[in-house]
């Protein structure tokens, strides 16, 4: 069995799930057309309690693949204290492989609150980050795994070393190790710096975004039709074309969309009491990674991304919903 890295982020996240709080509707505000309002210097009751869950992109997404059956190592940076502690055990009590792991005693660990508005079936997020800033790509020790795939996730960076510097780190050891390479950009990656994430796209085996993520990676890069854009066929070929192998896109309550090159097809979303939104993008991602390294078609490998991501929505959380390959074939 194929062996994977996964590269990025890690966090812990404490979740209150609230039923208070009123919903205010601005669409005049492009960039923030619905808020939440509390009142100041009130006290409000948790409904139900909080839920403590590691988080972060890559800690999920390996979480999810060593569920299915995938031998999975996570290349992340968190603090040497007592969150850290807690991360790399909830690492480990999900079979993923903690030799990567960076202990820093000269940070915090990564911390997320999350306010989960019931009613709403949303979220607000709240991140304190200091260690995944700092996440070092020691290339001679990744050498040293012996994997056949990377999953890179959203990377971070600071004034010692850019986030731009550690996906060249990371596609070097790509090409050189002739290695199978899954890339789910940020959102701020691609904001920030287009061109750079198209470099990662042209190497990537399975390339994995939402359809905003896709419309502005395509928009970038140029010679396109500008009515096209809402097309998710037009979107997926585009990102095809520009190099990587396999693209999914996925459109939250509309489902994903996938295409290999040849086939393109489109499984929808379930409908789903939501608990937590907030795991259903790495859960989907470990699912159709997961189908595609155990050589499963375009069909089955988005049909297991939209069983992961709707069996987590269900819980809070980004963990506690993943399924293992004997649920997620049902």
């Amino acid at each position: 069995m194929d062996k994977i890295i996964c590269i990025g982020s890690s966090t812990k996240d404490v979740i209150f799930p609230m039923n208070d709080g009123i919903v205010v509707e601005t669409p005049s505000d492009l960039e923030c057309q619905r808020k939440i309002t509390f009142e100041l210097g009130a006290k409000y009751q948790l409904a139900g309690g909080r839920h403590e869950s590691i988080g972060g992109c890559a800690a999920n997404v390996a979480c999810g693949l060593s569920r299915l059956g995938i031998g999975t190592f996570c290349c992340t940076r968190m603090g040497n204290d007592q969150s850290g502690e807690w991360i790399k055990d909830e690492l480990e009590k999900n079979g993923v492989a903690t030799d990567l792991l960076q202990m820093d005693r000269e940070c915090r660990s990564d911390l997320s609150f999350i306010l989960a508005h019931i009613p709403s079936e949303d979220r607000i997020i709240f991140s304190d980050r200091d260690a995944n800033e700092k996440l070092e790509v020691l290339s001679d020790e990744i050498r040293k795994i012996p994997a056949e795939w990377f999953f890179v996730s959203s990377l971070n960076g600071n004034k010692d070393e850019s986030w731009e510097v550690k996906l060249d780190k990371i596609l070097a050891l790509v090409r050189d190790g002739d290695k199978k390479m899954v890339f789910n950009p940020g959102q701020k990656n691609i904001k920030i710096n287009t061109q750079k994430v198209i470099e990662g796209v042209r190497q990537a085996q399975i390339l994995i975004v939402n359809k905003d993520e896709a419309i502005e990676i395509v928009e970038k890069s140029g010679d396109f039709d500008i009515n096209s854009l809402n097309d998710e066929r037009f979107l997926a070929e585009k990102l095809n074309a520009l190099g990587a192998r396999t693209v999914a896109l996925t459109d939250g309550a509309r489902g994903a969309w996938g295409f290999d090159g040849k086939d393109f097809l489109h499984i929808a979303a379930r409908k789903e009491k939501v608990a937590d939104t907030l795991g259903a993008g790495d859960a989907f991602s470990s699912g159709f990674i997961a189908a595609q390294m155990k050589s499963r078609d375009l069909e089955e490998c988005l049909r297991w991304g939209i069983a992961n991501s709707s069996s987590v929505v269900n819980f809070y959380g980004a963990v506690e919903g993943l399924l293992d390959e004997k649920k997620i074939s049902v």
